[in-house]
């Protein structure tokens, strides 16, 4: 087991990490940019060290500042959190350069796993249901030509996309050009690469991811299903696990086949496999088939979700996993009974945190950075925190996440409670029919 872990992230997750090594008697290292010098995951570590300016290039994003860290501290481990360098393989690369474990994947796991067109190939011959699409497109007339072959309407997406960037919905011929070079461009930007695939584009939908841990001796567990069709801009909003769509029996066909796709592959720690969840021919979201995306190689942001339905600590489990050390239960040890839903809490400017007033009561969690007095800046994402509940039911969940929200008080900074609060007392979220299309109805009520 590792003694001392650097920490290269910032906000909630850092705060997150740290927290668990200190639970695990492992000693932890921050880092962090000018404009975090007082945040709290820099109180929280047993070191800190500044790593530049507040831009993220400067900081966060610079792999080897980050390296110097972790040899000034003796840190023999770096975990990665989500975002930043998080699926970065140079980075993991430069890490083993150093002789410094990476709690994440390989750089050849991470290698085969950023390219999300060849990924879904590897997913389909192991056994995984995928969405009729291509591979990378080279041109304008590729994509014309392929996306005459599966049928409009089409999705362009980079290849080493994330987040909702380089995503193009394309319905017809006279679209497709200015959204080929358009996927490319903010893929480029965004991601260094310009690759971009296309998909059919499978409507109306949900989007349903299910959380793993495997080990390096075989043991790969299913911690069930998350439903993330809560989502504005691709960006997620609002998860809960278990679906409420998603039967035992079609929960543990697509079980099997997700363990024995990860098996094949040699997947080591946690990861997320993202699925679409439709296409029926009666256009019934509760319906239709799961069809595989893509998979993330790192901790997500709404992992918590699956903890607090689970009682499994994701965070301890992917350093034990790195260490070295087995899993200790098996897919038959996992309990999904229960329901638990997250509100993520996004800071919609910048701004100073003049009160702030957490819920409370059993099975209410609430994962942030924040403080009275903290500065919300205009450099990092808008995340500031996510609140978490666990109830026996469904329908208790619904009434005990909306308590809580009405409990969270974040004043002195402009944020999104009250639109996650009109979300989960809509009737279409309470009846659980909500899909990916929820903000194109509800536009007028939900701002």
């Amino acid at each position: 087991m590792f003694s001392k872990i650097l920490v290269a992230n910032r906000g909630e997750i850092a705060v997150r990490i740290i927290r668990a090594c200190k639970e695990m008697g492992i000693a932890s290292v921050a880092v962090y940019s000018e404009a975090d010098a007082d945040a709290m995951h820099t109180a929280l570590a047993d070191e800190s060290y500044c790593i530049g300016r507040a831009e993220p290039s400067d900081s966060y994003l610079n792999g080897e500042r980050i390296i110097s860290a972790a040899l000034a501290s003796g840190a023999q481990a770096i975990h990665p959190g989500y975002g930043f360098l998080s699926e970065n393989r140079t980075f993991a690369a430069l890490c083993r350069k150093y002789g410094i474990a990476f709690i994440g994947p390989s750089c050849d796991t991470m290698a085969m796993m950023g390219d999300k067109a060849n990924v879904k190939r590897v997913m389909a011959e192991n056994g995984l249901p995928v969405i009729p699409g291509t591979a990378a497109l080279t041109d304008a007339a590729h994509a014309a030509s392929e996306a005459e072959r599966i049928g409009y309407p089409v999705m362009l997406k980079a290849s080493l996309g994330g987040g909702g960037r380089g995503i193009r919905l394309v319905k017809s011929e006279s679209e497709l050009t200015s959204a080929f070079a358009a996927a490319k461009a903010e893929g480029a930007a965004a991601f260094g690469d310009s690759a971009v695939y296309m998909e059919k584009y499978i409507h109306p939908a949900r989007h349903i991811e299910i959380q793993i841990l495997a080990d390096e001796f075989g043991n790969v567990v299913c911690l069930g299903e998350r439903d993330c069709s809560i989502q504005r801009n691709n960006q997620k909003l609002i998860e809960e696990s278990p679906s409420p769509v998603i039967t035992p029996d079609k929960r543990a066909d697509i079980f099997k086949l997700v363990s024995k796709a990860v098996g094949a592959i040699g997947y080591h720690g946690a990861g997320t496999l993202e699925f679409l969840y439709g296409g029926s021919s009666n256009g019934d979201n509760r319906s239709g088939n799961l069809y595989f995306m893509e998979m993330n190689v790192r901790l997500q942001v709404e992992h918590t979700v699956t903890e607090s339905l689970t009682g499994i600590d994701l965070v301890k489990w992917q350093i034990r996993i790195a260490s070295g050390i087995p899993l200790n239960f098996t897919q038959a040890d996992v309990d999904l009974h229960g329901s638990s839903i997250e509100c993520r809490i996004c800071a919609k400017a910048p701004g100073k945190v003049d009160f702030l007033h957490i819920p409370g009561g059993p099975f209410v969690r609430f994962d942030t950075f924040l403080t009275a007095g903290t500065q919300i800046t205009p450099y990092y994402d808008p995340l500031i925190g996510k609140l978490v509940i666990y109830s026996g039911s469904r329908e208790e969940s619904l009434r005990k996440i909306k308590s809580a929200l009405c409990e969270l008080v974040i004043d002195g900074v402009k944020n999104n409670i009250e639109e996650q609060l009109a979300i989960v007392e809509s009737a279409e979220f309470a009846a659980g029919t909500y899909d990916l299309d929820y903000f194109k109805r509800h536009a007028a009520v939900v701002k």
